[in-house]
């Protein structure tokens, strides 16, 4: 798969300050990546310097595989950085129309097409001063499809948004990814949401990336498990295959084996395998929500996890409340 974004050990310092300190970041075509940490951990900086309203103090940007070409390479891309501007006395077609003469978007066809895309196809005369949140959010996202573009880089689009409103965002931005193949990059403070939207992860806290990881990683580590080691882990495996059936476990780099299966039944799997004459070294029933998962990243780099769940405390919150 190609490159649309590739960050290589970008800085962004004011004065003495680091508010973005190397940081390494991979975009692969086709995907939707999240950005993920509370108020001031970068996020807006990074896509602010993708964008170009920002100049990075270190490292190197690149745009669909190059390092140069920007203006060529953000044309591909549309940016949401700040509460899109609509004319509130236009109705949604009037807007879409305004945007695309000003891009010099000739076909007059595009209009109804992204219109229907997004979900605004029939609102006919009804002004956007009178839309829901979550429509005008559907709005300026369908202005900034207007010119095709390959990449969206998208700064908290469902903030404020209702849990009806975000549905809607992120059912358009699913199938804006499947169905016209874009690019996504999106940061938010609802980490429930982003888990449903996007395949690709990155936490980020003051300025530096705790963990990337991908949604199969993500979901692997949320899961409960059983963590199971014994003198012979090579037989333990045959063990857990042959006498017990278990198909759904995996071996860890460091030879842990994980058991996702039968977790109610416990005392059979720990009898079955000291039955086989195995020493068990670890036996423990271990897994964590999403909030434990990233606190536990957050804390591990020697923060307070007290402090951290306090500035974190935005992304855990549900929908709406």
């Amino acid at each position: 798969m190609s490159e649309v974004i590739k960050l290589s050990g970008i800085t962004k310092q004011y004065g003495k300050k680091k508010v973005v300190e190397n940081v390494n970041l991979t975009v692969e075509k086709g995907h939707i990546y999240g950005l993920i940490g509370p108020n001031g951990a970068g996020k807006t900086t990074i896509m602010k310097m993708l964008a170009g309203l920002s100049l990075p103090t270190e490292g190197s940007i690149e745009l669909f595989g190059s390092g140069e070409h920007f203006d060529e390479n953000r044309a591909r891309t549309s940016f949401m950085l700040e509460a899109p501007h609509i004319e509130k006395g236009f109705t949604a077609r009037e807007n879409m129309e305004y945007i695309r003469r000003l891009r010099g978007v000739a076909d007059k066809g595009k209009v109804d097409e992204i219109l229907e895309i997004v979900g605004l196809a029939n609102t006919g005369k009804k002004l956007t001063k009178h839309f829901s949140l979550g429509m005008k959010q559907r709005l300026a996202i369908g202005m900034s499809l207007i010119s095709d573009p390959e990449l969206m880089v998208l700064d908290e689009p469902v903030n404020g948004l209702d849990p009806e409103g975000i549905v809607e965002v992120r059912h358009l931005l699913q199938k804006l990814r499947d169905e016209k193949g874009v690019t996504i990059l999106i940061s938010s403070h609802l980490l429930s949401e982003l888990s449903e939207l996007c395949t690709d992860f990155t936490i980020i806290d003051k300025g530096k990336i705790v963990e990337s990881l991908s949604k199969q990683q993500l979901e692997d580590n949320c899961r409960n498990y059983i963590a199971i080691r014994t003198d012979n882990q090579e037989k333990l495996a045959t063990v857990l295959e042959q006498n017990l059936r278990i198909k759904e476990y995996v071996v860890r780099e460091d030879n842990e084996i994980r058991v996702y299966e039968k977790l109610d039944d416990v005392a059979t799997i720990s009898k079955t395998i000291t039955d086989e004459g195995l020493v068990i070294l670890k036996f423990n029933g271990e897994g964590e929500n999403l909030e434990e998962y990233f606190l536990s990243k957050v804390t591990s780099g020697g923060s307070n996890q007290e402090e951290s769940k306090g500035r974190f405390s935005g992304l855990f919150r549900k929908a709406g409340a």
